[in-house]
């Protein structure tokens, strides 16, 4: 942060990671170290002042290191001008020698909704096709897809204030505990203020969640349709049916009920199908039917499958039957991944649809909207959705692609295939306000875009509130917003008149203009009550929920109020659910099922949050989940490394045998990319098979085996330095405060250690302060480089993977000093005192270590609170309070 030239001392921002949408004060704190603060903003209606660990580290996230800060062509530094030329230039020569369908653009829900508004515009409008998509697609198209299927719109009905009414709360798919931290401390905290409120989590994984649920439900993973179609068949049969609604408001329950009759069966036939018990899911179908104030929050568990749409439906489908939508306390909720996901689909950022919840297929809404652009075309079909645009790439249909603010060659499934595709594109554009990616380093132009805390706009949360991002930290270098890129692309194409926006403020008026646009209620998503903000009006705007209209200027808390739907006869779809099996089972050569999904204190790629230390203590490298039973059986042992291979690519991670996870199932995180581990892109493994009507892939069923990554050392290493990794078979690195670590492991015993120790640190000077220990007997060394009695470097290795613990050793580098005792114990891995070493990291928001926890808990803390009163250790974002009950249940 040193050096930064701060905008404003104190600004009122968002979050720029989940869909909750936290409100965000950042305090910039001048002084000979310049730092910002950063905490939550209790205006907000979204966290009322809370955040998650990842919000709490986000200061640590806004130095330079590894900032692209100058636009770049074929890694030469160059001007914008020059950058702007080629890409306009390189763009417009392939598009008048192939067509309008030869480029493409993939965004990302980073963007600000002005970034998606231009980006959409120029495609769409001027470029003439719709060969726009965005990283949103995997994580949220198919919620999008039910929603316009059963309700008409892409709509979210509910706040998240229903979810402090609800009297049951079904959490399906989601593990909201490390996931949307925010709000499953709001649930938690309000189940503790009525006791009564029940948590149902339907998930095949027993996550943090799980905690706190008065019923878990592992279900196989792949049937939520036939537990969701018994639960409709349940309902009608026990006379649960609000017929009165449904003959008023909805219409299709005879189509949908029918597939129900023949495909359900009763509740042994739907527990036998999804592997539960029948008296569990019983259970479920009971608190449902007798709980009018129910709400299903659901995510990327339903949303990230080949039948995603019909899960998604299939959730609706019962809240419609029961009249549970449109009132306090009750509803289906599509809890959105990325921070501005619905931002993005408000302005037709994916490839099927068009700005302002228009209809692409539809001709009357192309006119009106070339009509209010003035554009010289309109695209006239759908585009290419994500997997299918790199798949076009790769086949050379698509020769020109610019990619804004994502890393499709860690995110995408079939990622080797999406790498190889880039490889081949005659003109690959990237902007980012990183330099290096696995995605940055095959462009052949790369432009620098602000980060978060350098830009301004607006985003769009899961409960539909529109909030201000707004800068406090001027851009570096010659970065600038996405929008400004965009526009002077756009101008440097010749379609300046359109593109002649001053700011976002001009943007966003454009865009809340075009919601109102023939809009006399024929759709729901409506900014017209915004369209006239004035530049201060619009700094200012506060949080909130559309639709605002002239008469709502406050925006819309809950919509379907009235049992009026966005179909033009105001009914509600039924729609019938087929269940279906994934596209892949798995079978003798791939007995388990992979499923990918997040960890709590990272976000996506990890360029953002992997520079954070307090987020990379918690969980320091890749690793996969495995059942223990499963692990004895393919002979795997905890703490070694294995490798996970499927038809499409494989990996390499640390065991763990949580006892989260049902037989025949892997779970893997999605984070690591190849700056941060060698061999653990996750992404490369994932069956490419999508969704029909979504176009969302299956992240969470991919056919997989696992097997021994066979090695014959591990080691670990702490350095200020960067590690030469050349000499080892697999590594991970993590960022730590003031070094990086380094998890290590090879198949090569060298003949000295203490030479290629040096040469691995760096250590070139002969007289160099180094001291080691070697007993080549047992295969250990150790060896540490000091300066001037400061620690610089160090590196253990052992034939065995329980080597010491690296807390107290990662705490000398914050010495200036050693103590003579630190250097006598330095080679040990162990303080002199057992108190000092704090161990693991559990709560990653106060730094609080796993031994200090242990400790506190033998000297008498008997539950979270006590641990919270004397160690902090759980009272921000609780996020770790799972992990700290665990704890208390082995120390009883």
């Amino acid at each position: 942060m040193n050096g930064r030239a701060a905008i404003s001392a104190d600004v009122r921002t968002t979050c720029p990671y989940c869909g909750v949408g936290c409100g965000v004060r950042a305090n910039v704190i001048a002084g000979e170290r310049q730092r910002v603060a950063i905490k939550g903003d209790t205006a907000h209606p979204a966290n009322r002042g809370a955040l998650c660990s990842k919000g709490t580290a986000l200061a640590e996230t806004l130095g330079l290191e590894g900032r692209l800060l100058e636009p770049m062509i074929d890694q030469q530094t160059v001007s914008w001008d020059q950058a702007l030329n080629c890409v306009a230039t390189g763009f417009g020569r392939l598009i008048e020698q192939h067509g309008p369908e030869s480029v493409a653009f993939y965004v990302s829900g980073q963007l600000l909704t002005e970034d998606y508004y231009v980006a959409n515009k120029l495609m769409k409008g001027f470029i003439g096709t719709a060969n726009i998509d965005t990283n949103s697609r995997l994580c949220m198209a198919s919620a999008v897809a039910a929603h316009k299927r059963a309700f008409g719109e892409d709509l979210v009905p509910l706040s998240y204030e229903d979810l402090e009414l609800a009297d049951l709360i079904v959490l399906v798919g989601s593990n909201t505990a490390w996931c949307h931290p925010v709000l499953y401390q709001r649930i938690i905290k309000a189940k503790e203020q009525r006791p009564s409120m029940r948590i149902v989590v339907i998930d095949p994984r027993f996550t943090p969640t799980c905690g706190s649920a008065d019923l878990h439900l592992p279900v196989r993973a792949g049937t939520d349709v036939w537990l969701y179609n018994g639960l409709l068949a349940w309902l009608l049969q026990q006379g649960l049916a609000d017929r009165q609604f449904v003959d008023a408001h909805t219409s299709g329950l005879e189509a949908a009920q029918l597939v129900v009759e023949n495909t359900a069966g009763d509740v042994e036939a739907v527990a036998k199908r999804c592997g539960l018990e029948p008296a569990a899911v019983l259970q479920f179908y009971e608190w449902f039917g007798r709980t009018p104030k129910t709400i299903t929050a659901f995510s990327q568990g339903v949303n990230q499958s080949s039948c995603g749409t019909d899960k998604a439906n299939s959730i609706i489908n019962v809240h419609l039957l029961t009249g549970r939508i449109g009132q306090p306390g009750m509803g289906p909720f599509s809890i959105t991944g990325q921070p501005n996901a619905m931002g993005g689909r408000e302005v037709g950022g994916l490839a099927n649809t068009l700005a302002a919840h228009m209809d692409l297929e539809n001709p009357v809404h192309r006119q009106r909207v070339q009509k209010f652009w003035q554009s010289p075309r309109i695209a006239e079909r759908p585009g290419l959705k994500a997997v299918e645009l790199f798949e076009a790439v790769h086949a050379g249909h698509v020769k020109g692609l610019w990619i804004m603010g994502s890393n499709p060659v860690v995110s995408m499934p079939d990622a080797d295939r999406v790498r190889e595709a880039l490889r081949r594109c005659e003109l690959l554009v990237v902007s980012d306000c990183m330099a290096d990616t696995d995605t940055t380093r095959l462009a052949q132009v790369r432009l620098p875009a602000s980060a978060w805390g350098e830009k301004s706009g607006t985003v769009t949360n899961s409960d539909r509130h529109i909030s201000r991002q707004r800068a406090f930290l001027a851009a570096p270098g010659a970065a600038r917003p996405d929008w400004w890129i965009v526009c002077q692309v756009a101008r440097h194409m010749g379609f300046g008149q359109g593109f002649a926006f001053r700011g976002p403020a001009d943007i966003f008026a454009e865009h809340a203009a075009l919601s109102g646009t023939h809009n006399e209620g024929e759709r729901v998503f409506n900014l017209s009550g915004l369209a006239h903000l004035s530049t201060e009006e619009y700094e200012n705007l506060e949080p909130l929920p559309w639709p605002v209209r002239e008469d709502t200027p406050a925006g819309t808390a809950r919509l379907f109020a009235g049992g009026r739907f966005a179909f033009s006869d105001g009914r509600g779809r039924f729609v019938p659910t087929r269940p279906r099996a994934p596209s892949h089972e798995r079978d003798e050569e791939y007995p388990l099922v992979l499923n990918t999904g997040r960890i709590r204190d990272q976000w996506h790629t990890m360029t953002r949050s992997g520079q954070s230390a307090s987020l990379s203590a918690h969980l320091p490298e890749p690793f996969v989940d495995l059942h223990p039973q499963d692990a004895l059986s393919f002979g795997l042992r905890g703490g070694e490394l294995v490798r996970v291979a499927t038809r499409w690519g494989q990996m390499v991670g640390r065991l763990r045998t949580s006892g989260e996870l049902r037989r025949g199932a892997i779970f893997v995180p999605m984070h690591w990319n190849s700056r941060f581990a060698s061999d653990a892109r996750v992404g490369a493994l994932v069956n490419p098979v999508v969704d029909p009507h979504s176009g969302e892939p299956e992240f969470k069923h991919t056919p997989a085996r696992v097997e021994p990554f066979v090695v014959a050392w591990h080691g670990f290493a702490l350095t200020r330095g960067i590690l030469n990794v050349n000499a080892v078979s697999w590594w991970a690195r993590a960022q730590g405060q003031e070094f990086q670590r380094y998890e290590l492991a090879g198949r090569q015993v060298p003949g000295d250690w203490s030479a290629v120790t040096r040469k691995m640190l760096g250590v070139t000077a002969p007289d160099a302060d180094w001291i080691d220990y070697s007993d080549p007997l047992g295969g250990v060394y150790r060896g540490a480089w000091l300066k001037r009695d400061r620690v610089e470097a160090l590196l253990f290795v052992s034939p065995r993977a329980d080597l010491p613990s690296r807390a107290w050793l990662a705490e000398l580098f914050a010495k200036e000093q050693l103590t003579n005792r630190d250097r006598a114990y330095l080679l040990s891995g162990q303080p002199a005192h057992p108190e000092a070493d704090a161990g693991s990291t559990v709560c990653s928001c106060f730094g609080v270590g796993r031994k200090v926890i242990e400790r506190a808990i033998a000297g008498g803390c008997r539950d979270t609170q006590q641990l919270g009163a004397r160690l902090k250790a759980g009272t921000n974002c609780g996020s770790c309070i799972p992990e700290l009950r665990a704890l208390l249940m082995q120390g009883q």
